[in-house]
């Protein structure tokens, strides 16, 4: 992880130069394909959808009380969101354009003053900042 400031310019410009961007979703998929088939089923992007720590508000100080059903049920319908047909897998265009619609919907929330966030390696938000950097 590391602290990097970034704005929603970087992001939309990262989002819109396809070379970088379809990149970046190209190699996030292939790590997530493990049975390398080409679709990414439930048990293949749970790990990923958790990583999203959509239950975390406050930096992940704040408890937040779910059953054990009602957190599957959460996460299924994050899949659900980027299983567009609803056949129960993730292709490779449904994967890009989940990650597109949600990365410029970071941009727009971040707006167009810089912010300071803390970003993971390998990220899409780092792969941002690291093409903004590079320019």
């Amino acid at each position: 992880m590391s602290v990097e400031i970034l704005d929603g310019a970087t992001i939309r410009d990262f989002v819109e130069d396809e070379r970088a961007f379809n990149g970046t979703v190209e190699e996030r998929f292939a790590s997530l394909d493990t049975n390398c088939d080409g679709l990414l089923s439930y048990a293949e992007m749970a790990k990923e959808l958790m990583s999203l720590r959509v239950l975390e508000t406050h930096f992940g100080v704040d408890e937040v009380r779910m059953s054990p059903d009602e957190l599957v049920q959460l996460y299924r319908g994050l899949f659900a969101r980027f299983d567009h047909d609803g056949n129960g897998t993730v292709d490779m265009e449904e994967f890009r354009a989940e990650m597109k619609e949600m990365m410029l919907a970071v941009a727009n929330g971040l707006g167009f003053l810089p912010v300071q966030m803390v970003v993971e390696e390998g990220s899409f938000l780092k792969r941002a900042v690291e093409r903004e950097s590079a320019k």
